[in-house]
């Protein structure tokens, strides 16, 4: 399956290629191996440094990444609702970033980033308010110990390294 972000007004973003690993209540998942190409816009070309999956949820405007190694467990970027289509999911991104380090520590990241792209691709009112209330529940839930993210996710990483 292609992955494929946007930013606001069809700026690419990051392209990658992901295996299909099911789909449950939360919505479908996907498995990357290390080693695996991912690319930013037209840059060339990256290896992705360790395992990770994606779940693309059945409803939010959101994607979260369990990653098997680096200081970053997990990795949350706000989005629209992603597109599902037969071959690829279309995902835009909105900036805003949660993340959960290995110490435990979550972090609401690149709010400077927002606030620039919200006037550089003119982000509509309603854009704004569903990133910021989207950023708000993920880290309530997240902090939280929600079952999603800290079993559901961590489950499905340890069964696609085995």
């Amino acid at each position: 399956m292609r992955i494929r972000y946007t930013k606001w007004g069809g700026v690419p973003h990051w392209a990658f290629d992901m295996e299909p690993l099911g789909q449950d209540a939360a919505g479908r998942w996907f498995g990357m191996r290390g080693g695996a190409p991912q690319q930013r816009g037209d840059e060339p070309p990256v290896a992705l440094p360790h395992d990770c999956v994606l779940l693309v949820p059945s409803d939010g405007c959101y994607t979260a990444f369990w990653n098997a190694a680096g200081t970053v467990g997990l990795y949350v970027d706000v989005t629209t609702q992603p597109v599902v289509n037969a071959d690829t999911i279309d995902v835009v991104d909105l900036d805003l970033d949660v993340v959960r380090l290995r110490d435990g520590t979550i972090e609401l990241i690149d709010e400077d980033e927002f606030e620039l792209h919200q006037v550089r691709y003119a982000y509509p009112a309603a854009i704004i308010d569903q990133a910021r209330s989207t950023a708000d529940w993920l880290m309530r839930t997240i902090s939280a110990g929600h079952e999603l993210f800290d079993e559901l996710g961590p489950h499905r990483l340890a069964a696609y390294q085995h």
